[in-house]
């Protein structure tokens, strides 16, 4: 009796463990860069190449502002996740981390020496920290915050998503450590507005429409760029010339803010399905997109 009750308890106890592990893993993502470029006015996306044709997790690009160069999380078997470095001009890549940790959200700092990105360890914590770009030891950044996504203002501020809810925008002082909260109830798209001296983001208003927003970076006054009437949180990305673009899931849909009033669907020569992030190169002539597999 007392071995069928210890077999009973291993039996759950490796139940438990498998389900664990399960919750742990990403879902499957696929990365498809295409060509981009503008035809009277329309934004087509053409050429589209599955560039982690791979089972698994492979999310939130971030492309290098001078080099052919993309970076993404991905993730192995058990859900671990590592940064990787895809030239888009040789086709090749290569592990820029290979830790015990689980690291997301890769974004090249302003002074291109490093990789800063969400570290995600063990113990529950959910650190910022940088990496050099060449590889090598990361230094952490943020640790009494647990961090989800951010973007650099400059080489000394950075403003970030800042768990648990409501989610905060919060403006932080790499140097000192300061933080000041600027809104709740924000969304994931952090981004620099190119040509301003300006961040964009989205927040959930009471009646849980969106609206996009920008932050000035010297007086930190926040203005409404765009009113939603959608209910489920948009994902957004810019081109270099200032137009922003919005996914809806199977499409995107591009406006100018400033010049255009409405929004213009983007022409994309293929079906995609899922979409969850977006990025542009600087040079505006390639477009990361992720979808589900």
């Amino acid at each position: 009796m007392i071995k069928s009750t210890m077999k009973k308890s291993i039996l759950l106890l490796v139940y438990f463990v498998a389900l664990v592990c399960y919750a742990q893993q990403p879902p499957g993502t696929d990365i498809y860069l295409f060509d981009l470029k503008k035809k009277k006015g329309t934004i087509v996306l053409s050429n589209p190449a599955n560039i982690t044709a791979r089972p698994g997790y492979d999310n939130q690009p971030f492309f290098h502002p001078d080099k052919p160069l993309l970076y993404y999380a991905s993730a192995d078997a058990t859900g671990r996740t590592d940064i990787l470095e895809y030239n888009y001009e040789t086709g090749t890549t290569r592990k820029l981390t290979e830790t015990p940790e689980r690291e997301y959200s890769p974004t090249v700092t302003p002074d291109k020496k490093f990789i800063s990105c969400i570290i995600q360890r063990d113990n529950g914590a959910q650190d910022l920290g940088k990496y050099p770009i060449d590889g090598g030891v990361p230094v952490v950044l943020i640790k009494n915050l647990t961090v989800g996504y951010h973007a650099w203002m400059d080489e000394k501020r950075l403003i970030a998503f800042i768990l648990p809810q409501p989610f905060t925008l919060q403006l932080v002082d790499v140097e000192t450590g300061e933080a000041t909260i600027l809104a709740e109830n924000i969304g994931r798209s952090l981004h620099k507005i190119p040509k301003e001296n300006a961040m964009s983001f989205v927040q959930q208003q009471p009646d849980k429409t969106w609206v996009i927003k920008k932050l000035n970076t010297g007086n930190l006054a926040v203005t409404t760029l765009a009113a939603l009437s959608t209910e489920k949180e948009p994902l957004l990305t810019w081109t270099p010339d200032g137009t922003l673009l919005r996914s809806m899931e199977l499409e995107i849909y591009a406006m100018k803010p400033g010049k255009n009033k409405t929004w213009n669907k983007v022409e994309i020569q293929t079906a995609l399905t899922g979409i969850s992030r977006m990025a542009v190169n600087p040079r505006g002539d390639k477009m990361a997109i992720v979808v589900s597999e």
